[in-house]
This record gives C-alpha cells, structure tokens and sequence, in this order.
C-alpha cells in the first residue's frame, strides 16, 4: 500500500512540475526555438541567393552571345527566380531535417531520461513548427523586396543605357557623323561600327559596344577584358569593324569630324601624283597630320619616294580605290580625312561609276585637269616648244567628256552638288610653264586662269559647267612636283587651304597656306 501511495504522490508531482515547466518555461523554449528556426530559414534563403549571385557570370550566357549581359539585363532576375526555387526546395528540407534531430535526440535516444527529454523534445518540436510558420513572412518579404529592387535597378539601368545612347547620337551629331562613319573599303556609311577586343589573343568581334544589355559604362568581352560602350568614353581607341564588309577601318572612327575628297580625272591625268603631292603638304605645312591607318602610311611612302626621286607614280588601279586616311589638325580641329584617288577609266564607263558611293558623302570635290590633253594647247605650240615637253605623259581622255560623266555619276548617287564644292587642279604647271601659252597669265588668279582655259583651250563650256554644278568653284594650277625631301611646289599650299579650310573646318593651317590664299573666288555663275 505504501509504495503505491509514494508512486501516486510521485506521478502528481511530475505532473505539478511538468504543468509548471511547461506554462512557465515551456512559451520561453518554443519561442526561442521559433526565433531560431525563423533566422535559419532566412539565412539558408540569403545563403542561397548569394550563392547563385556569386556564380560566374559566363554560367549564366545563353550560348552565342559576344559578351557577358549586363546584371540588371537578365542575369538578376534569373539569379532571384534560382534562388526562390532553391528555397522552396530546401527550406521544407531544412525544417524537416531539424524535427528529425529532434526525435532522434530528444525522443529516440534521449541524453537524459525520458521524463525530461519527452517534454522538452515535444516544446522544441512545436517551436521549429511556429518558427517554419513565421519565418516564411520574412522570406516572402525579402523575396518581394528583392524583386521591386531589382525591377527599379533594370528600370534604372535601362534608362541611363538610353539617355547615355542620346548622348551618344548628340555627341555624334555635333561632329557630324550622324549619317554614319565612312568606310574606306566599301564606302558604305556604317551608323555604329562593331570593335574588336583590345585584347589581341581574344579577337572577339562585337557588333554594337553602345550601352544595353552587354554593359552601361563598360562592357565585359569573354576574355575577361572589359570595353567601353560610348565614343566619348574611348571605344575609338578599339579597332573599328565595318559592318557591312568586315574590313578594318581607320584608326579613331567616330571620334573626329571626317572629310571625304574625290580626286576625279581622266588617265594619266596626274591625280596620282596630285594625291602623293597633297599628302606630302600636309606633312610638310606646318600641320600636324598622321596616317590613320596601316595601309596608307606604307602606301603613302611609296609615293613620297618616287615624288621625291623625280620619278612618275604607277597609274591608279582600275579597281575600287582604298581610301588615303589621315589625320589631320589638332585638339578640336581635327579631321578624320579621307583621300579617293579614282581611276579616270571608272568615270569613263558608266558600268563602273556605280561602285563610286563614297562620291555621295563628299562636299570638296578635286578634279585634275590635264591641258596636255587639250589638242588647243598643242595648237598653239612651235615644233621647238612641243618637242620640249614629253607628249607621252598626256592623258588621251578629253577633261570635258570626264567631267560630265563624272558629274552625272556622282548626281545618280543623290549627291547633292549644288551645295558642294570643287577645286580644280590644272595639273602639270611644271611642264607647261616653259613654253609661254601662260605668259601674262597671273597663275596664282582663279579667275585669269578660267580666262586662259576659257580663251586659248577653248574650255569654256567646261568652265560654265563647272561653276553652273557646283556651289563654289576655284581653279588652281598646280605641279605636283617635290623641290627637295621637305620642300613641295608652292603651287599646292593654296590647294589644300582651300580643300580643307572651308566650311567652318579649316584643318591645314601651314605657313604656305596662310602666305598664299589662291586668288578669287569663283561662285556659280
């Protein structure tokens, strides 16, 4: 009887204690294990995430892509959809694991005895349960604040992309490469050339640097090597790709104004050395000026080699003529020029003119005029005087029949002439001057020397062509002749002032060039 009684008295005190425990101590341990499993949920949530933000971007590429997306133009929501699915897969996982532990520790093979592991097992359970429950509202709230940010940072994003791409246009505009940048190989005007990585083991090819999905400031190649998306940020330091042709084109594409100058003319008319000549006042006047790409500078050396050996350069290929490129001025002066010496048989056959579209671009036109092909000019020569001058360097294409057809080629193109201008350069002064057709004739005069093609080469249609097409026409002679490794014929300084001062943009400021102007303008008449 007496033990019966002491179990009896022992169950009610357990009981009495346990009522106690757990009205008074139990709340504090289920809602301790509730904080915690509320805090391992969002920290296995954060853990999570931040694990897929620090995936290497390049995971994360669809495949083709040039470059690695900006993080606000795929790659955040991609990261925030991952880590939502890793979470509602393992966040269960993570709170059935800790009620497993806890019937494992508490329930199954308690420390202590099971009068206190039961109890305290069963709080610790009820606390994870609660604490799952509430530590999905922090979850969700982070979720949801994690994708309003994300959608304000791609709004963010996508609107400095645009307004940084206006600013580009406009900064474009300014130097008046809003119709496009030339390429010198096929002469199509490219609206945005694609560059190629700076890194030359790479040569990844990217087609449009400008601010969007591969990058806002600065682009990231697959290399690694990270590019800039704007012109006025330094992508002209990169090499510029056209679009259309693939070619290389010249160095610094789109960060200087450019100037497009055809050299039209018949065979053997002189443009050739014209060209090496004009090349080599620029280097000589006074003005800085650099090759802007490979191939001129190597061409150009050929030339200034046989100019300065009083040597004849090759005539000009009959196929598409690469642009001379150079650079030319300084700081806000200067010019990305371009140089077109076109060979006369392309202006002759009318099949021929159509591959000319750079003519469409230009606004300073160059035609050579040779007088040797004149019969008018060998009329009024003794036996003496014509035996004096090498008939084998006259052009046997008659300068008027060039002329028109050049004209009409360049009007097909939809280039407007009549707001453009012409120099022209009648060529072989040096040979001409000896034989006294120009004596009493000022040859530093447009208007004496359109009196003398007017009057003793009976040009004068061809004169009234010229200034009925074009909005401003001078008429220079010059000798493409060099008088020594830096000395040119003084005839050529006027020439280019001309050709590269006008119209607000005068690039060639040498010595030569402010001392002689080339006489008076001649308008359209």
């Amino acid at each position: 009887m007496i033990p019966l009684l002491v179990r009896l008295i022992g169950i009610l005190l357990y009981c009495g204690l346990l009522a106690i425990a757990v009205v008074f101590v139990g709340p504090v341990i289920v809602l301790f294990m509730a904080l915690v499993t509320a805090a391992r949920l969002v920290g296995r949530y954060l853990a999570l995430l931040l694990g897929e933000m620090r995936r290497d971007r390049a995971d994360k590429q669809p495949p083709g892509e040039e470059a690695l997306r900006q993080y606000f133009y795929g790659p955040a929501l991609r990261d925030l959809r991952r880590g939502c699915a890793l979470a509602a897969r393992q966040l269960p996982r993570t709170v059935g694991d800790t009620l497993r532990a806890i019937g494992t520790d508490w329930l199954q093979h308690p420390p202590v005895t099971r009068l206190v592991a039961v109890p305290l097992g069963a709080l610790l359970g009820v606390g994870t349960v609660l604490g799952a429950v509430a530590g999905v509202v922090p979850v969700l709230l982070l979720c949801l604040l994690h994708t309003v940010l994300i959608l304000l940072l791609q709004a963010l994003g996508r609107l400095s992309a645009e307004v940084l791409r206006a600013v580009d246009r406009g900064v474009l505009r300014v130097r008046e490469l809003h119709n496009g940048m030339l390429c010198p190989h096929c002469y199509e005007r490219v609206p945005y050339p694609a560059y190629s990585c700076s890194d030359e083991a790479c040569g990844r090819r990217h087609t449009d640097v400008r601010p969007g999905r591969y990058g806002i400031l600065r682009r990231r190649c697959h290399c690694g090597r990270r590019l800039p998306t704007l012109i006025m940020a330094g992508s002209y330091r990169l090499q510029a790709i056209c679009v259309y042709c693939e070619s290389r084109m010249s160095q610094e594409t789109g960060h200087h104004p450019e100037l497009v100058v055809p050299l039209f003319g018949g065979t053997a008319a002189g443009k050739t050395q014209l060209m090496a000549a004009m090349l080599m006042t620029l280097e000589t006047g006074g003005t800085p000026v650099a090759p802007a790409d490979g191939t001129t500078a190597e061409e150009y050396q050929a030339l200034r080699y046989v100019l300065t050996s009083e040597g004849h350069p090759r005539g000009t290929p009959r196929a598409l003529p690469r642009a001379y490129s150079v650079l030319l001025g300084a700081r806000r002066r200067r010019r990305l020029v371009h140089l077109f010496d076109t060979a006369g048989e392309r202006f002759t056959n009318r099949e021929d003119t159509d591959a000319l579209r750079y003519a469409a671009t230009a606004r300073t036109f160059v035609f050579v005029l040779d007088p040797l092909s004149v019969p008018a000019f060998w009329g009024g020569l003794d036996e003496a005087q014509r035996a004096a001058i090498d008939r084998s360097l006259a052009s046997r294409v008659p300068p008027d029949l060039v002329f028109q057809q050049a004209v009409q080629a360049v009007r097909q193109m939809g280039a407007p002439l009549d707001r453009a201008r012409l120099a022209v350069a009648v060529s072989k002064l040096d040979l001409i001057q000896g034989s006294g057709r120009l004596d009493g004739v000022r040859t530093d005069d447009s208007e004496a020397v359109a009196e003398w093609l007017t009057r003793e080469l009976g040009l004068g249609n061809l004169v009234r062509s010229m200034r009925h097409e074009f909005r401003d026409t001078r008429i220079f002679l010059t000798a493409a002749i060099a008088l020594g490794e830096s000395e040119v014929h003084p005839s050529l300084p006027p020439l280019l002032a001309w050709c590269f001062g006008g119209q607000g943009r005068r690039a060639f400021t040498g010595q030569r060039a402010r001392d002689r102007t080339g006489g008076t303008r001649t308008g359209r008449g």
